[in-house]
């Protein structure tokens, strides 16, 4: 009986393994792959994200952003009634521990939330991070159901159109820093439609739905836009025409000024709020430099439930090269405005915290540059490697490993090749095929003479240092290349 209990001792507290589960395995003929609408990213193209990523990280760095997290997962309640008809692309998920939770829709509502939750009333900032949408994916035209979306806010109580207008510029500063081709952003907002559609004869509760239709002009010509809000969205065919003599205007000031003389717009209150800030917002656009490519276009509508004043979205004008014949047609390639009510949607007194931002395209700009990359054959480099120590003859491994060892411990980037006695032809071939720079050899005369062959790829020049300068002499080099 005392073996039995101390065998049953013995069991209890061992260490348990799972059980063995055998895997299914995949039908005959399918074959592997990711969901729809997302891709696996090989290490080529994570470094030409990076690269993208980092400009625009400086952009809004140069602007004073500081950088928050949110989770990937919230409150379904959280995001629900914030998009509008778009809501129906929310990932929801099923009960889990209590809770009904969603996927992320975008960055702006988990920010108002954020800024609601820990009382914030005052910051400028910067996210970057995956969300997800239930869409129809394209993938050729950078329209995935996982992608990044990059964000830059301001969040405060400031004098009006200020911080809308550093928005516009830091929108211009990316897209010229990244080199895409013409590019133009589009202007309008929310009270100026609003204003429109009352003195249109649009009934109040169809003002967000006639909003998403309005939106598409960019896509779809005027009749079929007309048809859908006359048939599908009940519109009087008179309204409808009166709405289209507005929605086809484009300009620059002079526009403004033409429509604050508008007899029937002038008369609206919320339209003269919007033209006025408007007509302030150019002003200071004129100051920035940037009114070459800013256009008031009052089709641009936004169909996003949350926006209040100012909206904005950037379209490349062309996206052809010298080594693409067709043009890449993503859309546009960033959009924002301001969205003054949304943080007090959050708050239990509803104290509101005006805001206004953008998110830039990465996914949409990433295809453009992708595309270009393959057209021109360029090799993107996927490592930061500086230098790979290298042996010149056979059994060196143990003096290669301390060698690299001290380049670690220096903080310089440096590989080896993991074979004891790897032929030099092989080791300076890897560092061709890689990118890396520099080559540090180590051979038995070498080290004899206390120094390293320091070996430059690109020229094959070489030149012997002392191994007490190597360190320096590789931050010199490398700091010009």
């Amino acid at each position: 009986m005392l073996r039995l209990r101390l065998a049953a001792a013995a069991w209890c507290s061992a260490p348990r393994r799972p059980l063995s589960v055998s895997p299914r395995r995949l039908a005959a003929g399918s074959a592997l792959k990711t969901p729809k609408g997302t891709r696996d990213h090989p290490p080529a193209q994570v470094a030409l994200r990076d690269r993208l990523v980092g400009t625009v990280v400086a952009c809004f760095k140069r602007h004073g952003a500081a950088a928050i997290d949110t989770p990937v997962l919230e409150l379904r309640e959280t995001l629900m009634g914030k998009y509008g008809d778009n809501s129906k692309l929310i990932y929801e998920l099923q009960d889990q521990g209590g809770e009904l939770l969603a996927l992320r829709y975008d960055l702006t509502v988990p920010f108002a939330r954020y800024l609601a939750m820990n009382k914030i009333t005052n910051i400028k900032r910067y996210h970057i991070a995956k969300v997800y949408r239930r869409d129809n994916p394209a993938m050729t035209r950078g329209r995935y159901r996982e992608f990044y979306q990059c964000d830059f806010d301001i969040a405060g109580q400031f004098d009006p159109m200020i911080p809308d207008a550093e928005c516009l510029k830091i929108v211009h500063e990316i897209l010229s820093d990244l080199q895409l081709g013409d590019f133009l952003i589009k202007v309008n907002d929310r009270r100026i439609l609003d204003g429109m559609f009352a003195v249109c004869g649009v009934p109040d509760s169809k003002f967000r739905t006639i909003c998403s239709s309005v939106d598409k002009l960019d896509k779809v010509p005027w009749e079929d836009v007309k048809n859908e809000m006359v048939g599908e969205k009940g519109l009087s065919p008179e309204a409808a025409d009166r709405i289209g003599e507005y929605v086809q205007l484009h300009g620059g000031l002079d526009l403004i000024e033409q429509l604050l003389q508008d007899p029937k717009l002038s008369q609206n209150k919320l339209a003269k709020e919007g033209l006025g800030d408007m007509k302030l917002l150019f002003e200071y656009l004129t100051l920035f430099g940037i009114t070459g490519k800013i256009s008031f276009d009052l089709s641009l509508a936004r169909g996003l439930d949350y926006y209040t004043g100012v909206i904005y979205e950037a379209v490349l004008l062309q996206q052809q090269n010298d080594h693409v014949e067709d043009p890449v047609s993503v859309g546009s390639v960033a959009g924002g405005g301001r969205y003054d009510g949304l943080v007090g949607m959050f708050d239990p007194k509803g104290r509101k915290v005006p805001c206004v931002g953008v998110s830039i395209g990465i996914e949409r700009i990433f295809s453009i540059l992708e595309q270009r990359v393959e057209a021109s054959e360029e090799k993107i480099r996927t490592t930061e490697t500086q230098v790979l120590v290298a042996s010149a003859q056979k059994k060196l491994l143990e003096e290669r490993l301390k060698l690299i060892s001290e380049l670690w411990d220096a903080g310089i980037k440096a590989e080896i090749l993991y074979k004891k006695n790897p032929k030099l032809l092989n080791q300076l071939q890897y560092c061709e095929d890689t990118g890396i720079p520099l080559v540090a050899i180590v051979g038995e005369q070498e080290l004899k003479d206390g120094v390293v062959k320091l070996r430059v790829v690109a020229t094959r020049e070489e030149v012997n240092i002392r191994r007490e300068n190597l360190i320096e002499e590789i931050r010199m080099r490398t700091s010009q290349l």
